[in-house]
């Protein structure tokens, strides 16, 4: 009988001494702060002002794709409630998010780079076993 060989892969966020992992770090990077643009009494923007150029505009990346595919996620679970206390869980569109991610995470398999895709594959990991949790 040929035995199956099992890779065990640490997915936690911190190490046991309590240090973020490397492939985590990009989770405590501070965003820049940007400062709106002036407007007048109206609320219109002043004069002069012009909007930003694409060169101005910072270049997605994969990290912004996932958080708008994970975003409603929260919602869906019922992790997080509406601004009236009311909940939106709904376990099948929380669940189709959820396969979406896991899509995005195939179809990007070998061009993502090794933090990428350990942030992807810990973020799917989480979300199916909150998933599972709600599911009972």
């Amino acid at each position: 009988m040929s035995e199956k060989k099992i890779k065990v892969t640490d997915k936690r966020m911190f190490t046991p001494d309590g240090e973020l992992r490397d492939e985590f770090q990009h989770v405590e990077a501070e965003p820049e702060e940007v400062s709106p643009a002036p407007v007048d009494e109206n609320g219109v923007e002043a004069p002069g002002e012009t909007p930003p150029t694409d060169q101005q505009l910072e270049k997605p990346t994969i990290y912004d794709l996932v958080s708008v595919l994970a975003q409603p996620i929260a919602l869906y679970l019922g992790d997080a409630a509406l601004p009236e206390g009311e909940s939106m869980e709904n376990l099948d569109l929380a669940r189709l998010h959820i396969d979406l991610l896991e899509v995005l995470r195939d179809k990007t398999q070998g061009n993502l780079s090794s933090e990428e895709s350990t942030f992807l594959d810990s973020l799917l990991y989480q979300l199916r076993l909150r998933y599972v949790e709600k599911r009972g």
